[in-house]
């Protein structure tokens, strides 16, 4: 009798602990947020989507996977019924796709926002709103699959007739004609070197001094230039000078109107008179080379005048003079 007393405290001892657990897995587990519901409508699978499944939206948990099933409304689709956080901003241009957990293979409803609104979806038999489900990546990649795999194929085939036996000949010889191709470069580059060392390395050489009188030349020419310039200044200066009002140029345009006036003035009245005076000292020559020849021929003109005087003894022309007396 004492034992059965034993066994049935220890078992409601375990009822007691077990009720207790139960009631604080509850407790734990107890959501006390408010929640909106929404249908999911999509032609594609499912696979690895649970109820409890989580629901975020861009990346954050804002609720769970309550119900999937088939849609009544759309033969074939499948309807998923979710439950959001009220605080969800929840627009016209939400969507929803499927998300993938890494390489587990579980699913999520992953909530996202378009750039445009999309069309209202109507609800369906249960009143909910309706949310557009694209298609997820790995889904269109699935569906993608064989077309991918066809082109794989066709590229393996490509690759098999590019790798084939005469391909593969044709390659070798091209291979050993890059070969020999490589060696005469070599052979080209090797007379390239030598011809630098034993030609242009000398020329090279003879640069640098060459390179130094051109310096020298330019420095030269950069001082003539700042010559040149400071002569043009000052050539300018002068040339303002001479334009200036009273200058060189407009005395010299002075002085010409009065050399001018001077030669004018000596060509109309000093000229005549210099030509008269002339004509005068002329005639005096005349009359003074007459009376010069006058004076050699009749030298006793000097004394007796002008005329010829009579012819003297021994003279041509002499005549004795007659006596005047009686003769005996």
């Amino acid at each position: 009798m004492e034992n059965k007393s034993h066994a049935f405290a220890a078992g409601l001892f375990v009822l007691a602990v077990t009720a207790l657990v139960i009631a604080l897995a509850v407790w734990l587990t107890r959501d006390r947020g408010q929640y909106q519901s929404y249908e999911l409508s999509s032609r594609d699978g499912v696979s690895g989507l649970q109820p409890q499944a989580a629901v975020r939206y861009k990346g954050v948990a804002v609720g769970r996977v309550t119900h999937i099933g088939f849609d009544s409304q759309a033969s074939g689709n499948v309807l998923i019924r979710i439950a959001v956080n009220v605080d969800t901003p929840i627009t016209p241009t939400t969507f929803a796709v499927l998300g993938y957990q890494g390489v587990t293979g579980l699913a999520y409803v992953q909530l996202d926002d378009d750039n445009e609104p999309h069309p209202a979806l109507e609800p369906g038999e249960s009143g909910l709103p309706r949310l557009p489900l694209r298609t997820s990546p790995f889904s269109q990649l699935f569906d993608q699959g064989p077309v991918i795999l066809g082109r794989v194929q066709e590229a393996t085939e490509r690759i098999n007739q590019a790798l084939s036996d005469d391909n593969q000949r044709l390659l070798r010889e091209a291979l050993q004609n890059f070969g020999q191709a490589a060696g005469s470069v070599q052979a080209l580059s090797q007379r390239l070197d030598a011809t630098v060392r034993l030609r242009l390395d000398p020329a090279l050489d003879a640069l640098a001094p060459l390179a130094q009188e051109t310096a020298g030349t330019l420095q030269a020419l950069r001082q003539a230039g700042a010559q040149v310039g400071g002569m043009a200044a000052e050539i300018g200066q002068t040339a303002q000078r001479i334009n200036a009002p009273g200058g060189a140029l407009e005395q010299s345009e002075r002085s010409a109107r009065a050399l001018s006036q001077a030669v004018e003035r000596f060509g109309t009245v000093t000229l005549p008179r210099m030509e008269r005076a002339a004509d005068e000292t002329a005639r005096a020559a005349r009359l003074t080379g007459r009376a010069a020849a006058g004076l050699s021929e009749n030298p006793q003109g000097l004394i007796y005048g002008p005329g010829r005087g009579l012819p003297g003894p021994g003279e041509p022309g002499f005549l004795a003079p007659q006596a005047t007396g009686a003769q005996p």
